[in-house]
């Protein structure tokens, strides 16, 4: 596991021991920033199961203003507090110890340019966290949710917002959500 390009391009980044996490792979990686690559400069990204904190920094290395990193798991934090380090990029992280809901009453009022979901996968939690997200109303106008899951799993998509592609590689899926506006 690297960061692709930008700053920290080619560092190595330190994966969280167990199988609790599962990275996002490099190919899926760098569809997302395909996708993301016009909205990355002097974005506010959120990553909110940050696991290894990838994501996050992957922005960041790209240009992105400042990225929140969230996981519950302890040794995921101190994982992504590592990868931070090393990526050169901390000045612009902040790193949240907290379940998603906790963080996203924490951040109501802040706005995000990009959101990143990427929770374990199959149960209901990607669908649960969406709904959060549109209560806490913490997508900017303009910005953009990206759902990492299954294939086999199904996204709803909240009512504020629309389903505005969606990119399947092997077993996983990927799921572009915009503010409804923003689509129609």
């Amino acid at each position: 596991m690297r960061v692709i390009s930008g700053s920290a391009r080619g560092k190595a980044l330190e994966a969280v021991p167990g199988k609790d996490t599962r990275p996002t792979t490099d190919k899926v990686k760098e569809s997302v920033f395909n996708i993301l690559q016009f909205r990355l400069y002097d974005a506010a990204m959120l990553d909110l199961f940050a696991g290894t904190g990838q994501m996050g920094i992957e922005a960041l290395s790209r240009g992105a203003a400042k990225a929140v990193f969230v996981d519950r798991a302890p040794k995921a934090v101190s994982v992504i507090r590592r990868n931070v380090a090393a990526a050169r990029v901390q000045d612009r992280a902040e790193i949240l110890n907290l379940t998603y809901q906790q963080a996203l009453q924490k951040l109501q009022g802040q706005k995000f340019d990009i959101l990143f979901l990427d929770p374990p996968y199959g149960g209901e939690l990607l669908n649960s966290a969406l709904k959060a997200v549109e209560s806490f109303d913490i997508l900017s106008s303009d910005g953009i949710i990206i759902c990492e899951s299954s294939v086999e799993d199904t996204v709803i998509c909240p009512e504020a917002f629309s389903v505005h592609k969606t990119y399947k590689y092997g077993t996983i899926c990927l799921t572009a959500l915009c503010r409804k506006e923003e689509i129609d």
